[in-house]
């Protein structure tokens, strides 16, 4: 078999993200201020303080203004809120990210419910996840499932018709790739914790997605020939950066598949500038 189609999702991020910094110039040179994001980081965690420093400077490097606020662990769910709220007034911020996960004692949901829809750049509330469900395309679609699918599209991998099989059920991946892909008028089953013979379901998979955080969960032996493999996962085992597929055992029986690192999470802060971009447009309606 040929080698496989490696989805860089690097090498597109580059391209589109120079589409968003020319977009946004155009609307400065027209007098219009710059984009704004507010991000909120709350406790210390290792993963999360890369997350919202990878973030900060990708909008930086388009031109979208970003407005950090770092809370102690011991920040309670009301104070958030109070923030939240402030912001939600603000002119000036057009998007508000609160990076995930929260501390324990922090009520994810409120939190969540409190975000103002139209500045939910992560599309976690549930007013933009029903836009998804009803295929309305003025929601925010949430990061990681649009990078994939603006992966998917740039490479011509259509999943009309095709059966996609995306492992791990998560609110911020699964379940709204689910109904993207659904969107997209694919035939998709969602595997979890309790599925019962994971290998049966990733083996019949013309399109396997796995978000699960296992390393090394997708072997050889659990793909189809001739399938399209996307790796949302990231672990880092003994120094190194993994995914949750054995990228070296799966890629020769593969026609498409993505790295880790460089697959989809540079497209997943993609998807994040994306998204800013277009709360703002709606906000400045030039």
């Amino acid at each position: 078999m040929n080698p496989p189609l490696i989805l860089d999702g690097r090498e597109l991020s580059r391209k589109i993200r120079e589409d968003i910094r020319l977009q946004i110039e155009d609307y400065l040179s027209r007098g219009f201020r710059r984009p704004g994001l507010a991000v909120i980081l709350v406790g210390d965690d290792p993963a999360s303080q890369i997350y919202v420093k990878n973030k900060i400077k990708a909008c930086r490097k388009v031109g979208i203004v970003s407005f950090l606020y770092q809370l102690g662990v011991r920040t309670t769910t009301q104070e958030l809120l109070d923030l939240i709220a402030e912001l939600n007034s603000r002119e000036e911020v057009d998007g508000i990210l609160v990076q995930l996960p929260l501390p324990e004692g922090i009520d994810q949901r409120e939190v969540i419910l409190s975000i103002n829809p139209s500045k939910d750049v992560d599309g976690f509330h549930p007013e933009n996840m029903g836009k998804l469900v009803a295929r309305m395309e003025e929601g925010f679609i949430p990061c990681t499932p649009l990078g994939i699918d603006l992966l998917l599209r740039h490479y011509g991998i259509d999943v009309r018709g095709k059966d996609v099989v995306i492992v791990g059920a998560g609110f911020i991946v699964g379940r709204p790739l689910a109904l993207l892909m659904l969107w997209r008028d694919a035939t998709v089953t969602v595997c979890h914790i309790h599925t019962k013979d994971l290998r049966k379901f990733t083996r019949s998979a013309e399109v396997l997605v796995s978000a699960t955080g296992v390393p090394g969960l997708i072997k050889e032996d659990m793909v189809a020939e001739g399938s399209v493999v996307i790796d949302v996962g990231i672990s880092r085992v003994e120094g190194k950066i993994v995914g949750d597929v054995d990228f070296e055992g799966v890629r020769h029986k593969v026609s498409a598949i993505t790295p880790v690192p460089g697959g989809v999470g540079p497209m997943t802060v993609t998807g994040l500038l994306l998204n800013t971009l277009k709360a703002y447009r709606r906000r400045v309606r030039p």
